[in-house]
């Protein structure tokens, strides 16, 4: 099984503090597919990152099985990423000199296999991903989606209780993506965890677990809420996520930005007839800055789709 718990993940950029995880949680049992899904930045390789031991999270655990990914420290670290997880890249990542094979095979010699064990397990893979007439093809005589299915294929090479895929549909055709899904599907049914990020709703109904990585705020109901604030109170901050979108109908807002320090740095004063807030909604980011009032606030909060037909007359 694997358990995540409470994960939080927290660095700095330009001198101001990002998180692009807060708090997320999730199990997956042996032989799920799990599914990552979510735009471009709401955290999804940093996730994979965590699973795979490449990135030490703020604070938070992954357990798989009996192993606390989260407290392993140097070498017991490597030895949990060379023998225990898979990786597979959206870039594929393939060797251009080395045949379709090779790369399965070369990696496997590196790892201390010897030449026939590491080519016997990759004449093996091969076949599993449906290219054994392709084996010593290198990558530029290969489709994309070939490409893939070989990336795939070294992903398994250790036979790996989690296989960590990064957009692997991301650069396909669709008749090159049922491959992949369809491989996919397949290789769950072995009793590995696999775990993939993408923002393509093709994985969706192949997926045993979907881990929301951005709130879903267009089902959102209901109708405009008024709302109020005294001086000083807090409206939203960096970081969170983002449902509303707000028009001032009466009052100032403070829109400040928290640096990597704690300090703040001031954006601007935002006055009655502005909106606030719409990109977070609208691109299903966290908050990229903190609203407060400054003085005694009246505000109407909308949803994204009430926002854009009310306010944007869309």
């Amino acid at each position: 099984m694997l358990n995540v718990e409470n994960l939080v993940v927290e660095f700095e950029h330009e001198g101001y503090a990002v998180r692009p995880i807060d708090g997320l949680g999730f199990v997956a049992e042996p032989g799920e597919l799990v599914v990552l899904l979510g735009p471009s930045g709401s955290g999804k390789t940093t996730l994979l990152s965590c699973l795979g031991g490449i990135l030490t999270p703020t604070a938070g655990t992954i357990t798989l099985e009996d192993t606390t990914i989260t407290e392993l420290e140097k070498s017991a670290l490597d030895e949990y990423r060379r023998g225990r997880v898979g990786f597979v890249f959206q870039a594929f990542n393939l060797v251009p000199s080395l045949s379709a094979v090779e790369n399965i095979a070369v990696p496997l010699m590196l790892g201390g296999h010897s030449r026939r064990a590491a080519f016997d397990r990759a004449d093996e893979l091969i076949g599993v991903v449906g290219l054994g007439d392709r084996a010593h093809y290198r990558p530029g005589r290969l489709s994309g989606g070939q490409q893939q299915r070989v990336a795939l294929a070294r992903g398994l090479a250790h036979d790996p209780d989690l296989l960590l895929a990064d957009e692997p549909t991301a650069n396909l055709d669709y008749i090159q993506a049922e491959q992949v899904i369809r491989l996919l599907r397949e290789l769950r049914s072995r009793g590995r965890i696999i775990v993939v990020s993408t923002h393509d709703d093709r994985l969706l109904p192949v997926a045993d677990r979907i881990v929301q990585m951005a709130p879903d705020v267009t089902s959102e109901s209901g109708g405009p809420v008024e709302v109020r604030y005294t001086a000083g109170e807090s409206i939203f901050e960096q970081g969170d996520r983002s449902n509303h979108v707000y028009v001032i109908d009466d009052g100032e807002v403070d829109i400040v930005r928290v640096l990597a320090d704690g300090t703040d740095e001031h954006i601007r004063v935002m006055a009655s007839g502005e909106y606030f807030g719409e990109l977070g909604p609208m691109l299903g980011f966290p908050r990229s800055a903190s609203a407060r009032a400054r003085t005694d606030l009246q505000l109407t909060a909308y949803n994204i789709v009430e926002f854009r037909e009310r306010v944007l007359g869309r």
